[in-house]
């Protein structure tokens, strides 16, 4: 048993898992309406922004270097707030909502306010189509929008 917390209290002090930054929002999609926004922000927002909301337990290692590392993933797939034609992938949003692969399984129970009611996300989901488009039906380039608003915070 004093072996287990001496592990635990060594692996408190690597680095990973410490980096909670949140980089400033560069640019926002242009959303189709302010309920797509907020339904999205209020579900997505923490893996797919630069507003993570940092939960005490995501400085507790080994549970913080998960945190870290599906924050990292998510950002780096789909990220709202550095939105560009080099990382736009949004056509994807709707359809992992609309087949439950997000959010992620795990997060939910810990993140209530992340839950949607049935209209609620079908709401986000024809707001995600309506924002992004819907994916090209031949597995081509991805449609791109040329403008791009940023909302200020």
């Amino acid at each position: 048993m004093v072996w287990a917390l001496g592990a635990f209290l060594l692996i408190q002090i690597f680095p990973y898992g410490r980096d909670h930054t949140n980089p400033n929002v560069v640019a926002e999609p242009r959303w189709n309406s302010e309920m797509t926004r907020e339904l999205f922000f209020r579900a997505c927002r923490d893996c797919h922004s630069y507003e993570t909301v940092w939960p005490w337990y995501s400085t507790v290692a080994p549970i913080s270097w998960w945190v870290v590392h599906d924050v990292e993933e998510g950002r780096s797939h789909f990220n709202v707030s550095n939105w560009g034609p080099e990382s736009e992938h949004g056509e994807d949003a709707a359809q992992a909502l609309e087949e439950d692969e997000m959010p992620l399984w795990i997060y939910r129970p810990l993140h209530p306010e992340a839950g949607l009611s049935d209209g609620e996300r079908q709401q986000l989901i024809q707001g995600l189509r309506a924002t992004f488009g819907e994916p090209p039906a031949t597995g081509g380039a991805h449609h791109h929008h040329e403008t791009h608003d940023h909302h200020e915070h």
